[in-house]
């Protein structure tokens, strides 16, 4: 088998702009102050169009609240790397079963007819508890949003890459998960940690499901991040366990998931990739 050769210096270069002219939706972007916010500005300043799903109910019923959606549009298209992508946004309730499908068609729509990078980084807080404390109510409910929301969008994802009349490279699907398959320091929210720990084992299956359609599917952990849910001597305590001595930020996840959408990241699929800046559990 014939060796590929050494990439030439311009290719050794990084393309400032090495998301340009591809487009991605990136869910649960509905606050600034949240993770999908700092992704959907990462991915807009390398040079994508970025669609941005928000639930503004679920913000409203938490301590944090919710967002003004335009100024969530605004910073992320104050980001842009390139001048003719677009920014848009829409809502939707991933709760629902046909929401999925019905929200990766409206994103391809309107971002010029086609869907480069999935990033599925919703998930559902509160309605949670201990081993003793959960009832079928929160497990079922918890399944809907951060578990058979997530499959459904990679299906709708999948099919729309397959309905493309060649083999488009550069396909890219992110998912997030909270590091259940390296500890168990969640013993008060088992809902979530299940539903979460679901999208850990399954990314390797999936990654073989779409290599065929020129795919990659990685998960990233983000450990601690500060999204505004804890202050107090409890948020110290935590800053105190990572070796910079602060929580992570939302851009520290951010940078990694735009990594994971380019060019550069080609050969890596399947992975769980952690990114908790030393966190000392």
């Amino acid at each position: 088998m014939p060796r590929l050769p050494h990439p030439t210096p311009e290719e050794l270069r990084r393309d400032p702009l090495p998301l340009r002219g591809r487009t991605a939706l990136v869910t649960g972007a509905s606050r600034r102050g949240g993770i999908g916010h700092a992704v959907a500005r990462r991915l807009a300043a390398h040079g994508a169009g970025v669609y941005l799903h928000h639930h503004v109910p679920h913000d409203a019923a938490m301590p944090w609240g919710a967002d003004r959606i335009e100024d969530v549009v605004a910073s992320v298209r104050g980001a842009l790397g390139d001048p003719e992508a677009r920014v848009v946004a829409g809502p939707g309730d991933l709760a629902d079963p046909e929401a999925p499908a019905e929200l990766v068609a409206r994103a391809t729509d309107e971002l010029g007819g086609r869907l480069d990078i999935l990033v599925a980084n919703h998930a559902l807080s509160g309605s949670d508890g201990t081993l003793d404390a959960i009832d079928a109510a929160m497990l079922d409910a918890h399944w809907a949003v951060d578990t058979r929301s997530v499959l459904l969008l990679v299906q709708a994802y999948a099919r729309q890459r397959a309905a493309s009349e060649r083999r488009v490279p550069g396909g890219r699907v992110v998912l997030m998960t909270s590091g259940q398959d390296i500890a168990g320091d969640m013993p008060g929210e088992i809902a979530y940690a299940l539903q979460k720990g679901a999208l850990a084992s399954i990314t390797r299956s999936l990654a073989t499901a779409l290599a065929e359609h020129a795919v990659t599917v990685n998960a990233v952990n983000p450990g601690p991040v500060d999204t505004g849910y804890l202050t107090g001597e409890v948020y110290e305590a935590i800053a105190e366990r990572f070796p910079a001595g602060r929580w992570g930020m939302p851009d520290d996840p951010a940078r990694l998931v735009a990594w994971l959408a380019t060019d550069e990241a080609e050969w890596i699929t399947g992975q769980v990739v952690d990114s908790e800046g030393g966190f000392r559990r």
